[in-house]
């Protein structure tokens, strides 16, 4: 359950915040008034390169997103916290997953969740993962390193002898008291069933003719592996400025986030992508987000997307005109209209 759930099936409602678009500084402001403006889930992406070039069209960045959230610990108070999400493929090694997840909920405790992904190119080929593997290679990958941190934080000593990852003995010398969540994205039926076996919940976008299929396989997961559904989370782009112009041009950049090659293919160049998010037109990003400087579209939008099942619903803050504003905007005028 999220920390700030009041009633088990209650929906609850969270932010990312994108350390591609914002130095870590300006991250934490949001952070802080993201949970001033009512937001029970306070997420960071966590990325080692942005979507696109700095300065074209907007600032890049690239803030690690583990030293980031350890620092919002103490800047957020009751807010759930965690990355949105993490690769767990090859930059980052499953022990030390385990032992950054477990810091993490000592200092913020019982307001911790762990997001893991298979992750892109963009941000494993420059650490090093040359070729770019396969889906299913990424795929396998993830699994290992979930079982490797699942245990790793229910106290066991690893010895993992696996086709990708290995340790021997490994174990937490500092763990909290409660196992944090771990939920899994997928985009589709098969990583949705792997996160029905292992994870404690699924992590997608939120797309009305993926998430049909996505919930159905991670609903068979769970089945067959006896264990009752988790989250179901599902994630949209959202932008809000004093005009809808303002909000579209100040969010533009995140078209680079549009493509599917991005996130099979070994593409990873952030120019390369970049210019194939522009090839998105306007029309296809509106689709997919929520562009408006009218709270009601903010509002109907994410009632859509609650009724395709999500027990969480989360908006990834691309307002790069006034981030700070946007959410603010939220706690006034959207959260209340979704609560009441």
């Amino acid at each position: 359950m999220w920390a700030r759930r009041r009633q088990p099936d209650d929906v609850v409602y969270g932010v990312g915040l994108a350390h591609e678009r914002f130095g870590p500084d300006e991250l934490l402001r949001q952070a802080a008034v993201a949970e001033q403006a009512g937001f029970d889930i306070v997420a960071c992406s966590d990325h080692l390169a942005p979507w696109w070039e700095d300065g074209d069209p907007a600032p890049a960045n690239s803030g690690n997103a583990w030293v980031w959230l350890g620092a919002a610990s103490q800047v957020t108070k009751e807010a759930s916290i965690g990355p949105a999400v993490t690769a767990v493929v090859h930059r980052y090694n499953p022990v030390v997953v385990a032992q950054q997840i477990a810091t993490l909920e000592i200092l913020a405790p019982g307001r911790t969740f762990l997001g893991v992904g298979s992750g892109e190119a963009l941000n494993e080929v420059p650490a090093g993962m040359e070729p770019f593997p396969s889906l299913e290679e990424q795929q396998a990958r993830m699994e290992e390193a979930v079982l490797i941190i699942r245990r790793l934080l229910d106290g066991e000593t690893v010895t993992f002898d696996g086709e990708y990852f290995k340790t021997r003995d490994a174990k937490l010398y500092s763990r909290p008291e409660r196992r944090p969540a771990i939920y899994m994205s997928a985009f589709g039926e098969k990583a949705a069933e792997m996160a029905g076996r292992i994870a404690d919940g699924v992590w997608t976008l939120a797309d009305p003719r993926q998430v049909p299929g996505v919930v159905a396989g991670y609903r068979r997961g769970c089945d067959e592996a006896g264990r009752e559904p988790g989250e179901i989370i599902l994630q949209a782009l959202f932008s809000w400025a004093e005009d809808d112009d303002t909000a579209l041009e100040s969010a533009k950049e995140w078209k680079a986030t549009l493509p599917p090659e991005h996130y099979t293919d070994p593409i990873y160049k952030p120019a390369e992508i970049q210019a194939n998010g522009r090839k998105v037109s306007d029309t296809m990003f509106k689709a997919g987000a929520v562009i408006s400087a009218d709270p009601k579209d903010h509002v109907r939008k994410i009632k859509l997307i609650r009724e395709m099942g999500a027990t969480a619903v989360m908006m990834m803050n691309t307002s790069g005109a006034d981030p700070e504003a946007a959410l603010r905007m939220y706690g006034e005028k959207v959260l209340p209209e979704l609560r009441g």
